[in-house]
């Protein structure tokens, strides 16, 4: 089964006025660090909070009326889930998500409020989808698929249309990459009307299955998946999609969690934007300078702003101590007057803030007449935390960074 362009004509055509034509704007704080002139695409501002209505809208709106009768069903982390349910409320169609254990609890209850049914089961996509066959055997509903789908990848290459329309002057675009079906949309698309136009997927590290594959040379499956970017983290890459990312992709870049989170931060810092692991993996590409150029006009598809608030919590403390802009010393100091204030002092003159300090005299690696000392501080960056840390060697500290 191959997806064409006049296919993704006619799910633009059908999401014209479903779907929101999202921005594309010019950032001068990712070009200036890339040395290229990026531009972000916020699909984190589409309906339902991402990208994915637009291929589970078009897949559901083309069903016959005997497969709508049965409703639908699918397997998602999320987002694919909160596509499919509000497609299914739109065209009246019932609706069944399976997700698993795990997912973000917003998205659970978003995806419910749309009003789907609900199933809770395994612990990641694959275990979910599983059960949503087993289910879909049982009941005969229509099955809609995250990402393998001839529909779905329609639907999510309209954006490739929109963004060669909203910059036809494009030289490439970058795009998050989990089972596939937004990159494999977006370069069909994108390379049918450009077809010099560079096209790049990015996986996280830790769920980099079209990486593996195309070493490989052939579909491969991981064993396990482990990533902060739930919303990619797929264990193997579609039958189809991965026919397109062989054959029309230019290459595919992996990331580590800890730029991902580093790459959340800054956006909410510097954008005013809150995104997922998996929406802020492909400008974490660019900012770690995977991009083969410079001086190119290159469009980063933020997929999507549905974050857990506790998950997001956790991200900014990671991000921020990953970007150097906290840190924690631990060390013992003289268990006498001044000790302490010495210390409080070092940090001071610094510039740095303390956010905390713990002072305990007790501890099997204690020695009488000692103190243990945690001091977690607030830093402008990694030079910052060096010149702390030779502030407290020169006190003659010896410490432990944490």
């Amino acid at each position: 089964m191959h997806v064409t362009y006049p296919d993704i004509q006619a799910a633009a055509a059908r999401l014209a006025q479903v779907i929101v034509n999202t921005p594309l704007d010019h950032s001068q704080t990712y070009s200036q660090l890339s040395h290229n002139h990026i531009y972000l695409k916020f699909e984190n501002m589409q309906r339902t909070g991402s990208f994915k209505i637009r291929g589970a809208y078009n897949k559901i709106s083309a069903l016959a009326d005997e497969e709508r009768n049965r409703g639908v069903i699918a397997a998602s982390a999320g987002n694919h889930a909160q596509g499919v349910a509000y497609a299914a409320r739109l065209l009246h169609i019932p609706c069944t998500i399976v997700m698993p254990k795990m997912a973000s609890l917003s998205k659970v209850e978003a995806t419910r409020r749309y009003g789907a049914s609900i199933v809770l089961h395994g612990q990641n996509y694959d275990d979910a989808y599983e059960k949503a066959r087993e289910l879909q055997n049982e009941t005969r509903y229509t099955f809609v698929h995250a990402f393998d789908d001839p529909d779905v990848i329609a639907g999510q290459g309209t954006i490739g249309i929109e963004l060669l329309q909203q910059n036809p002057n494009l030289d490439a675009i970058i795009v998050p990459v989990g089972g596939g079906g937004l990159i494999a949309g977006i370069a069909i698309a994108a390379k049918s009307i450009n077809p010099n136009i560079k096209i790049y997927g990015v996986e996280a590290s830790g769920a980099a299955c079209f990486r593996r594959s195309l070493d490989a040379g052939d579909i491969t499956t991981l064993e396990s998946v482990s990533t902060i970017a739930d919303g990619i983290a797929v264990k193997r890459p579609g039958n189809i999609t991965w026919g397109a990312v062989r054959d029309l992709v230019d290459d595919i870049f992996v990331v580590e969690d800890e730029a991902i989170a580093r790459t959340m931060v800054m956006l909410m810092e510097r954008s005013k934007v809150i995104t997922e692991g998996a929406s802020a993996s492909a400008l974490t590409a660019v900012l770690t300078h995977h991009l083969p150029f410079e001086n190119k006009q290159v469009a980063v598809v933020l997929s999507g702003g549905n974050v857990d608030v506790m998950l997001l919590s956790r991200i900014i403390e990671h991000g921020l101590v990953a970007a150097g802009r906290h840190a924690r010393f631990v060390t013992t100091l003289p268990d006498r007057p001044g000790s302490l204030a010495n210390m409080v002092a070092a940090v001071s003159e610094a510039g740095a803030n303390i956010v905390s300090i713990e002072h305990h005299r007790l501890g099997q690696a204690l020695i009488l007449g000692q103190v243990e000392v945690d001091l977690a501080v607030e830093t402008r960056n990694e030079e910052h935390i060096e010149e702390l840390r030779q502030r407290f060697l020169a006190l003659g500290y010896s410490f432990q960074m944490k």
